[in-house]
């Protein structure tokens, strides 16, 4: 995903999403974080991060793991109430600090956007959301016929060109069908 632009000497900074915090945990401002990275650095304690919404940086006081989540503590978040406002909000570092990634792997927000289209040239919508899974990544359309949900398997997905903003995925039953 990507989050809201700022301007940093005229330059729009553009934002990527490692994280989403899901809820408050305890009453001493801890947050449960659906990590979206795999950099296991990200969430250290001392490390930055933006939180959607807010102006400002946070720097990460502990994070422990929970549940296929991380319970983090940012300094300045003292209580249940302030963690609360922060429920349901994207953890973002700028996109100039991200890891290059491997040939065939994309960013979330690199993928948001893009139209989906069959071999045949249907359009199945627009990307709204990239959904880590424990199988596989699902990219979530919206286009004619509803949501769509594709798998991002490499048996599924034909070509992917992010100048284009266009993804081609293989004709399947259930899933290209009207």
């Amino acid at each position: 995903m990507t989050g809201a632009a700022s301007e940093d000497h005229g330059d729009p900074v553009r934002f990527i999403a490692v994280g989403r915090i899901t809820r408050a945990h305890g009453v001493r401002g801890e947050v449960a974080v659906l990590p979206l990275s795999e950099v296991e650095s990200r969430f250290e304690p001392g490390s930055t991060v933006r939180v959607e919404g807010l102006e400002r940086t946070l720097a990460v006081a502990s994070a422990r793991p929970h549940r296929h989540r991380l319970l983090v503590s940012f300094e300045g978040v003292k209580d249940r109430t302030t963690a609360e406002g922060l429920a349901g909000r994207y953890v973002l570092i700028p996109s100039s600090d991200a890891a290059t990634l491997p040939e065939g792997h994309f960013w979330p927000h690199e993928l948001v956007g893009a139209e989906v289209v069959t071999e045949s040239g249907r359009s199945l919508g627009r990307i709204r959301e990239v959904m880590r899974t424990p199988a596989n990544d699902v990219w979530a359309a919206d286009g004619p016929d509803g949501e769509v949900l594709v798998p991002a398997l490499k048996d599924l997905i034909v070509d992917v060109d992010l100048g284009a903003r266009r993804v081609v995925v293989r004709q399947v039953p259930g899933l290209t069908a009207p």
